[in-house]
């Protein structure tokens, strides 16, 4: 554990969920895998459909809607509905088709080892003070079974905008009713995570599991307030 800032007394935590209380990365493969495959299943003229041509897709609506970047599933749902679209199906059977797709993604990116130690660690930390979730992604803490240890969870696109920007960050704390600088905010990413919640006026925490040098990471652009390795060691913060 490093300490780079005060720490100021900790009344509440937030915390990222991919990658920083589970390994997301095999999850995400298997999920992008098993989604294309359906896609390509969904309709003969889609057999030969590659991830380049979806992601081609992607690359076209985000640049005619920048703001969907925001909301990763509605992007993903309609990059897939723009597939079925661009194939001559009626709007209504490519919105149908959509669904049907999202729901396989939905199952496959569910399917997390989730880690003892986080359970442990949230548990404890649970039994302290509030414990709140904030994503930039499509991570279900129900389906992942966390979902008991946080007060709510909040996500980008429904919730406000994605982190870095301070939507979330701000709604967590009012809906709290905790003074920002008395959250402290969990994250492996230095810049929607670290930055972010500092920009925010909220304490943070980097998690750092991929032993990395803060001294030498490009996106290090604030320092956070503490650096552990180990999502347990935030149990001797409190």
């Amino acid at each position: 554990m490093k300490f780079y800032r005060s720490l100021h007394p900790v009344k509440a935590l937030t915390f990222d969920l991919d990658d920083t209380l589970y390994d997301n990365r095999p999850v995400i493969r298997k999920t992008a895998q098993e989604t294309h495959a359906a896609l390509q299943a969904f309709h003969p003229a889609l057999r030969e459909f590659t991830p380049a041509d979806y992601q081609q897709l992607r690359d076209e609506l985000l640049a005619r809607e920048p703001d969907i970047y925001h909301d990763v599933s509605e992007w993903r749902r309609r990059s897939v509905e723009l597939a079925l679209l661009n194939i001559g199906l009626p709007a209504a059977d490519a919105a149908a088709g959509a669904g049907e797709v999202m729901r396989t993604f939905h199952h496959w990116r569910s399917q997390v080892v989730m880690p003892e130690e986080t359970h442990q660690t949230l548990r404890w930390l649970g039994e302290r003070v509030p414990l709140v979730a904030i994503t930039n992604g499509n991570a279900d803490p129900e389906k992942l079974g966390i979902q008991h240890y946080f007060q709510f969870t909040l996500r980008a696109g429904p919730h406000g905008r994605a982190k870095p920007w301070q939507d979330m960050y701000h709604l967590a704390a009012e809906r709290l009713a905790i003074a920002s600088e008395a959250i402290l905010h969990v994250g492996d990413d230095l810049t929607t995570d670290v930055a972010g919640a500092l920009r925010a006026g909220l304490q943070a925490c980097w998690i750092n599991l991929n032993s990395g040098n803060l001294m030498q990471i490009h996106d290090a652009r604030l320092l956070p307030h503490v650096e552990i390795h180990r999502l347990a060691s935030l149990t001797s913060l409190l």
